[in-house]
C-alpha cells in the first residue's frame, strides 16, 4: 500500500513550527511497515526549512521516506521541499486529525498489517468492546 504520513501530531508531539518529541512507537512502526513493502510519503503542512527539518528528524532515526509531500519523489523540488501537490494519491492517510482522533501506534499496525478496518480491529482484538492502552510491543510481538 501507498499510505500518506502527517508529521506534527501524528510522528511527533504537535509543538509546531517546533519539532516535538517522537510519540512512542511512531518510527518503529513505520521502519517496520516499510519492510513489509508499504511505500510511505511524508504529508505534512510543512513546507521549506521547516519541512527539511521534519525530513532530517526522521531520516536521523533511520526512516526514510519514498516521497515527501508528492507522489512520487521525481515530483519534488528538491532545493526547498516545496511541491504543488497538497493531497497526495495513497491507500491510506495516518493523521493526528482523523475523525475520532488517532489510535495508537500499536492499533494502526495491526490494522494495516491485518487489512483490518478499525471497526474490525475492535471485533477482533477487543471483542467488541473499545480498547484499552496497551503496550505496542505486546500487541505486536508478544503473541508467540
Amino acid at each position: 500500500m501507498v499510505i500518506a504520513v502527517d508529521f506534527d501530531g501524528t510522528i511527533v508531539e504537535h509543538r509546531y513550527p517546533h519539532i516535538g518529541k517522537e510519540i512512542p512507537f511512531a518510527i518503529a512502526t513505520l521502519k517496520k511497515l516499510q519492510a513489509e513493502h508499504h511505500l510511505l510519503i511524508l504529508w505534512s503542512v510543512r513546507e521549506g526549512e521547516l519541512l527539511e527539518e521534519a525530513v532530517d528528524f526522521c531520516r536521523k532515526r533511520g526512516l526514510e521516506f519514498y516521497a515527501v509531500n508528492a507522489n512520487h519523489p521525481d515530483e519534488q523540488v528538491k532545493d526547498d521541499m516545496a511541491t504543488p501537490c497538497r493531497k497526495p494519491k495513497a491507500d491510506l492517510f495516518i493523521d493526528d486529525r482523523n475523525v475520532g482522533g488517532m489510535p495508537d501506534w500499536g492499533a494502526v499496525y495491526e490494522m494495516i498489517h491485518n487489512r483490518w478496518s478499525y471497526e474490525r480491529y475492535i471485533d477482533e482484538v477487543h471483542r467488541g468492546e473499545m480498547p484499552e492502552k496497551m503496550s505496542f510491543w505486546k500487541r505486536v510481538f508478544g503473541r508467540g
